[in-house]
């Protein structure tokens, strides 16, 4: 019989993701971003899987490893002086040529895809015997590979992260150099002053990391080379924290400009006042048939930032997670036991405590399948997803039902089978459906049914509030895209079939072996 369990979403407060599978060190957000990538790597919107990434190893310098315990004692002279330190970039003005030749350079070099799997393997130390046929063996006849790693310990070991760090320190800005030239060249939105923010915000994270030198030969300057990256990248990683609003608000300013029939931009020295207009020219008489959530490339364009940027922040939210104290069933972000049925209850908890706020009742939620099913899978990525979809169906069923209504309760069926390619969930409603013209419009950037001031006040903000169950019940539009996104990152998918008058139903597939790389935007 499959088993069933029935839950009332009448919150009692505001839940977390906790349990085995609750890491709290960092939150992946967008986080944090496409077009179909499915497990046979096809090609959709521009975006395609990079070259393989099956072993992290140091790249442009030797390390020695010496056959003793390793020591993270260090001392900061050591490190100053066996190393050259490289040029202070960030000293350098954003659009001075040095500046745009290093973008230009970097941008021409390939990126490298990683998968669940991989992520996991190398913090695990799985891959370190790639870093001993680099390095020569120390004067006592040691070496690193007298080194002996154990792929089973959760706590990562000092050359696991400096072996990680290397990786990010040579790929890190050559993901920014890319979304650096697309910032630069999508038609439009480039000339919103918000866009323009994130592009200098984008500009001096890959400036920083350029002017922190290579790690150095000893063994002392490799792991205080290791703790100073470290902190540049946890100073990005909070600083990329608003992106999402930022481009939110960038957007918004787009389709006003265009609803308006004239495209606003703003000064040379960044303000928009208004005073000035990118363009005199005046839309045509069918501009009101030009809509925003319409514009592909502007789509396209968002797809492959929002992708890029959720591949950032996994890779930097993992290296920074594994520096911290090991938590069971964790490798980084990354739980081996991720529960959906448990991270289900969660968002059902966090979406009814959202929905009962506005409208003084939420609907019930049934949960039937694999309940007791469990995989590899980054908890924070799932979690947002299945908040985003509980909190619409919730929300339609209200609007639809009435709110002194008997509401039809929502379903979620969680389905997996040893021979199953992917991890399913459906979330199912009875809250009056989408109609068809509305069925495209839904997986646009700030295509939403909220209070156009709520939208506003949201944009407003200089904070990551669309992550939060702070933030109303909807608000930005980019809770579906962004959950699409997230699906697709690591080789799944979330499609959505309605029936007007009746329901929408919302398919999550999860890959359940982890081995599909990113879908890397070119």
């Amino acid at each position: 019989m499959t088993p069933l369990l029935r839950l009332s979403s009448r919150p009692i407060g505001r839940s977390l993701l906790r349990g085995s599978c609750h890491r709290p060190h960092i939150v992946s957000s967008i986080c944090k971003s496409e077009d179909v990538m499915d497990t046979h790597q096809t090609f959709h919107n521009g975006i395609r899987p990079s070259s393989s990434f099956s072993s992290w190893t140091i790249h442009n310098s030797a390390v020695a490893c010496p056959s003793r315990p390793l020591s993270t004692t260090t001392s900061s002279s050591s490190s100053s002086s066996s190393t050259d330190q490289p040029p202070n970039y960030t000293l350098l003005s954003h659009d001075s040529p040095e500046v745009l030749e290093l973008i230009n350079h970097h941008a021409r070099k390939p990126q490298t895809s990683a998968s669940l799997q991989t992520l996991m393997k190398t913090g695990r130390g799985e891959f370190l015997h790639k870093m001993a046929k680099q390095m020569p063996s120390d004067s006592t006849g040691g070496g690193y590979a007298s080194v002996e790693m154990f792929p089973e310990e959760s706590e990562a070991t000092p050359l696991v992260l400096l072996q990680v760090a290397s990786f990010l320190r040579r790929e890190l800005p050559i993901r920014l150099a890319h979304r650096i030239q697309d910032l630069q060249r999508v038609p439009m939105l480039q000339d919103m002053a918000s866009v323009r923010q994130v592009k200098d915000l984008y500009t001096t994270s890959f400036l920083e990391i350029l002017s922190m030198s290579k790690h150095p030969l000893t063994r002392e300057g490799q792991f205080e080379w290791e703790r100073q990256f470290a902190s540049i990248l946890e100073n990005i990683y909070e600083r990329h924290g608003s992106v999402l609003v930022q481009m939110a608000r960038g957007a918004f300013e787009l389709r006003a400009a265009i609803r308006k029939g004239v495209l606003l931009g703003g000064d040379d020295d960044g303000c928009d006042d208004g005073a000035k207009t990118l363009s005199n020219v005046e839309l045509t008489s069918s501009r009101n048939s030009v809509e925003f959530e319409l514009m592909e490339s502007t789509h396209a364009f968002l797809d492959r930032f929002y992708i890029s940027r959720i591949g950032i922040r996994v890779l930097i939210g993992q290296y920074l997670s594994l520096r911290q104290p090991p938590v069971e069933n964790y490798v980084g972000i990354i739980c081996s036991k991720t529960s959906p049925y448990e991270i289900v209850k969660r968002a059902i908890d966090d979406a009814a405590f959202m929905c009962t706020r506005k409208y003084g009742d939420a609907p019930e939620v049934i949960i039937t399948g694999r309940l007791d099913m469990t995989f590899p899978y980054v908890p924070t990525h799932l979690h947002y997803i299945m908040l985003e979809l509980l909190k619409n169906s919730m929300r339609a069923t209200v609007e639809y039902h009435g709110v002194d209504a008997d509401y039809p309760p929502i379903k979620v069926v969680i389905a997996d089978g040893s021979d199953n390619e992917d991890v399913i969930v459906k979330v199912s409603d009875e809250g009056g459906g989408i109609p068809r013209s509305n069925m495209k419009r839904i997986w646009s950037y700030l295509f939403t049914t909220a209070d156009p001031e709520i939208q506003e006040g949201m944009v407003a903000l200089n904070e990551n509030v669309d992550h939060s169950i702070d933030s109303p019940l909807a608000g930005l539009g980019y809770g579906l895209p962004i959950s699409r996104s997230y699906a697709r990152y690591f080789g799944g998918d979330l499609s959505i079939m309605s029936m007007e008058g009746h329901g929408t139903d919302c398919f999550v597939y999860l890959t359940r072996l982890g081995n599909t790389r990113e879908p890397l935007p070119i």
